[in-house]
């Protein structure tokens, strides 16, 4: 090789070094442009994604609950490709980070049906959701998720900003143990117990909540009934 090329050759390396440098330089090191992998999908601040079957909302859930997940995930109890994938490298201080943030996001509640119900269907997904299906044995939703039904920490979410898919899929998923978690199963226990019906009016009802449809009140849910003895999952020490 000719001097000259050497001098080209070295020239080049240098300037691809320092445009690789300008790159890193560029990209902030905030836990912003970390979560990126995760907002691709799941939105904005994790507000929800456009494919909402696949990408629920993250923001304003509890930090415990949104830690368990990624754990389940990365123990494929819970299943998803994608999800599994981007889960495994994660360490317990990097998953409470990632959660941590989610949880701090204001949420956003705007109607997530893809079909206008009728009057009927959204009176009885209001009935089971507030009320429950005593002869069937169904507790309402209200009960666990909250007077507000956003979500009771430490691991119980929030239903409301979520599509009538995603709910529809996961009452699906806890039907036939796709979906899994620690004892107590009782989202299966309830999901077994609801008609097919019953389901649709339930998703389809919490689907098309706004803003004005979500009690307010004491962020802390500290006036809250304590949760069914039946159904308490001991978090102590989460780790993904």
């Amino acid at each position: 090789m000719t001097s000259a090329a050497i001098y080209g050759a070295c020239v080049l390396s240098a300037h691809a070094a320092q445009l690789a440098e300008i790159a890193r330089a560029a990209i902030p090191d905030t836990i912003e442009q970390r979560v990126v992998a995760c907002t691709s999908c799941h939105g904005d601040k994790g507000l929800g994604g456009p494919d909402a079957n696949a990408a629920p909302r993250l923001a304003g859930q509890p930090a415990d609950y949104l830690m368990l997940q990624l754990k389940y995930f990365q123990s494929g109890q819970r299943k998803n490709d994608a999800m599994e994938y981007i889960t495994q490298p994660l360490t317990p201080a990097y998953a409470r980070e990632i959660a941590e943030y989610f949880a701090g996001q204001s949420m956003t509640y705007r109607p997530r049906t893809s079909s206008a119900p009728t009057d009927d269907v959204m009176r009885r997904g209001e009935q089971v959701v507030l009320l429950g299906d005593t002869s069937r044995g169904v507790p309402s939703c209200a009960s666990c998720h909250g007077s507000r039904l956003t979500g009771r920490a430490p691991q119980i979410p929030g239903l409301t900003g979520l599509s009538y898919e995603y709910l529809r899929a996961q009452m699906v998923q806890w039907r036939s143990h796709s979906r899994a978690a620690d004892r107590p199963y009782c989202m299966s226990v309830v999901a077994n117990r609801m008609s097919e019906a019953d389901v649709q009016a339930a998703a389809m009802w919490l689907a098309g909540r706004t803003p004005a449809d979500v009690i307010t009140g004491d962020a802390s849910h500290a006036d809250e009934p304590p949760l069914p003895e039946w159904c308490v999952l001991d978090t102590a020490g989460i780790t993904p």
